[in-house]
């Protein structure tokens, strides 16, 4: 007997937390170097787009999101199984991330779901299960650096039994 969906732990997004799914994009704490006379900071390679395969480019897209209903019942993950895919937040919203590692199938009990300050963003890696975007406020913008070209590069799996959900309340406390 069931008493509904698990319950899914909201993390602050580190670095060192996400890493097994991709890399974070953000200034804080990372290296740079100066730039145009010394007036400008370039922090270098803060993520490496992989979409070579079946001949991909390297495409840029913004996304416009709306919220989905909190608490959100997990019912699906994707996965580009022949290309990274980054987001980087242009409006500086704070922001939901659920991912589960790279393989056949996710399973939902070994999701994680992290919190963006909204001055971070990521980069998943080829393959690793996501939920679409989870903005917070409405009308949220997303710049994306992912895959185009030929291929199939979208799998979708849907959840009847194992289900777990996010719950706003369970916000990191401190967001950075």
């Amino acid at each position: 007997m069931s008493n509904g969906p698990r319950r899914l732990m909201i993390e602050p997004l580190t670095k060192q937390a996400f890493a097994e799914f991709g890399e974070v994009i953000e200034v804080d704490n990372s290296d740079y170097f100066m730039i145009n006379n010394g007036s400008t900071r370039r922090y270098h390679r803060l993520a490496t787009t992989d979409v070579q395969d079946q001949s991909g480019e390297a495409i840029i897209s913004i996304f416009q999101a709306t919220p989905l209903s909190y608490p959100l019942t997990i019912k699906m993950l994707e996965r580009h199984p022949l290309g990274s895919q980054a987001f980087v937040p242009l409006l500086g919203q704070p922001y939901l991330i659920v991912v589960a590692a790279k393989g056949d199938a996710p399973s939902l009990s070994e999701c994680r779901a992290f919190f963006s300050n909204g001055r971070q963003g990521v980069n998943y890696h080829k393959g690793v299960w996501h939920h679409p975007v989870l903005t917070l406020t409405e009308q949220d913008q997303f710049l994306i650096v992912d895959r185009g070209g030929e291929g199939h590069n979208c799998d979708e799996v849907f959840f009847e039994q194992e289900l777990v959900s996010l719950h706003l309340e369970d916000l990191p406390t401190h967001t950075g």
